[in-house]
């Protein structure tokens, strides 16, 4: 049954921004005995998917859609291939038959939280975390390997500018060239130290969005690009510093985004792990302690190769009930 219902969810097209024919799915077409619905608006006809067992203290969650583009499901034995295999369809196949599984027992006070726009800045997390209250632990499903998370890293974007000053190209000393001043900037970022972490490891960072106007006969007047980093408890609160330390008069540096590494609430007896890479916990404030948990792996997540293994799936419908059972009986301690 668990393959089925993951391949007929991931022929659904769902990228961000196209969930509501995958949300519908959900509704009309998969049972949950016992749960209440409550749509959440977030977007023109794009919901967030609350279901919810007397009043819940306890919410597994995970999201409705997928990094671009939409790749059709095969199967190879225990492995089934397609966008959203693993991030997150495979997360909802398990936390389905979780709280399907929990009803059936005779549990209560839990929900199921399946959120819109992860993918584009948790927009639907943003929603649920103004419209729910009373949780005391929310478990986010993203692809760990069956591992329970104990942190997270963080992000910081910035915004590069680099000015020069055009010349023919023919005539190179007559101008200042800001694609070289770019290289004599990346070169200093080479030769910061970060500190290293203990937990989380080392920083790292990337470029994109890499733009220069000029024509293939003219010097750069002007460049422009991204700096992402992944950021760790030592190095977070140095990166703006450090950068503005290696900026020269002629580059600009903007802040656009920062979010703080984050630790998750970890049970010891679990394989644990520390991931890279963000999920929508953060904009869950107010859900309680977030744990982060789930089958599959982020090495094939946003890939033309992304699978899942069926098995990992059923391991974690039965760690999600140990975990669920054990974050339930402390209440009591």
């Amino acid at each position: 049954m668990i393959i089925e219902e993951l391949k007929a969810m991931v022929e659904i097209d769902s990228t961000s921004g196209r969930e509501d024919r995958f949300a519908q799915y959900i509704v009309d077409q998969l049972s949950l005995p016992g749960g209440e619905l409550k749509k959440q608006p977030v977007e023109g006809e794009i919901v967030n998917l609350f279901y919810s067992w007397g009043i819940p203290e306890i919410i597994f969650c995970t999201h409705l859609d997928t990094v671009p583009p939409f790749i059709a499901p095969t199967i190879d034995g225990d492995r089934l291939y397609g966008r959203g295999a693993c991030d997150a369809k495979g997360q909802i196949v398990a936390a389905i038959n979780v709280c399907r599984e929990l009803y059936s027992e005779g549990e209560s006070n839990f929900g199921l939280l399946l959120l819109a726009g992860e993918e584009v800045g948790s927009k639907g997390a943003k929603v649920a975390n103004r419209l729910i209250e009373g949780c005391r632990f929310v478990i986010v499903g993203e692809p760990t390997e069956n591992k329970l998370i104990k942190a997270g890293k963080g992000v910081e974007l910035y915004e590069i500018e680099i000015a020069g000053k055009s010349a023919h190209s023919g005539y190179p000393h007559l101008g200042e060239n800001a694609i070289e001043r770019m290289g004599e900037f990346l070169n200093r970022l080479a030769n910061i130290k970060f500190p290293h972490d203990p937990l989380l490891g080392e920083t790292t960072y990337n470029i994109g969005e890499l733009s220069s106007p000029n024509p293939y006969n003219v010097i750069s007047n002007f460049l422009s690009f991204k700096l992402y980093f992944r950021t760790t408890f030592a190095s977070h609160p140095l990166v703006e510093e450090l950068l503005q330390g290696i900026a020269q008069p002629h580059t600009t540096i903007k802040v656009k985004h920062k979010e703080m590494p984050m630790r998750f609430h970890y049970i010891e007896g679990f394989d644990a792990g520390v991931v890279a890479y963000g999920c929508d916990a953060p904009s869950l404030t107010n859900l309680g302690e977030p744990l982060l948990y789930g089958p599959g792996s982020i090495t094939t997540a946003h890939t033309n190769g992304e699978y899942i293994d069926i098995n990992e799936i059923k391991r974690a419908v039965k760690d999600l009930k140990k975990i669920y059972k054990t974050l339930k009986s402390s209440k009591d301690e």
